[in-house]
């Protein structure tokens, strides 16, 4: 506790292996908080400045935290095939407003193996006609993969965006059978 009778939060992070490539997963006491792609060193020191930022609390490298085994668990099963639903506590403290009402319809309501449409989406928020809010959403998720933002596409059949890259959209939807595997 702090000296006003506070919890301090507490921030733990990892870097785990994927077949996308190595995942930054940050936890709170309140749940996995942060899923950043691509992390190597510099992405990574860039998510922590901005995690220390927006929480108020330094991360700490706990690869072994009680509060990460959980989520390293299920995401090494997703990516081995074996897990298709994420039953995972999450902090959504970076995330407010229509974007994590977005997320949040997303996480419950697209299942693994499915695909839904910006627009869609948004028509299931209550907002006919945000599909441009909707990915802007997407772009601010915190926590992609275990917040499936992979399986929103153009309702014209085309992929749409992804902060993780288009290749990584492709091999994530390749994963759910959504799409071939890519031939190379």
């Amino acid at each position: 506790m702090d000296s006003h009778g506070q919890y301090e939060q507490q921030v733990v992070w990892t870097v785990t292996a994927t077949d996308i490539g190595p995942l930054l997963l940050a936890a709170t006491r309140d749940g996995l908080v942060n899923v950043v792609f691509h992390a190597t060193d510099a992405v990574r020191d860039r998510a922590l400045e901005r995690l220390a930022s927006r929480l108020g609390a330094e991360p700490v490298e706990d690869p072994g935290s009680p509060l990460l085994a959980e989520g390293i668990r299920q995401v090494v099963a997703y990516f081995a095939g074996e897990r298709r639903d994420f039953a995972l506590p999450l902090d959504w403290s970076l995330i407010a407003g229509f974007n994590r009402q977005v997320l949040r319809e997303l996480a419950s309501g697209v299942p693994y193996g499915t695909v839904v449409g910006y627009g869609d989406l948004a028509d299931r928020v209550g907002q006919p006609g945000a599909a441009q809010a909707v990915g802007a959403a997407m772009g601010a998720n915190p926590l992609p993969v275990v917040v499936p933002c992979h399986r929103v596409v153009e309702s014209d059949g085309g992929i749409g965006g992804f902060g993780g890259g288009l290749e990584t959209k492709r091999r994530l939807l390749a994963l759910e059978g959504v799409l071939p595997e890519p031939l190379f």
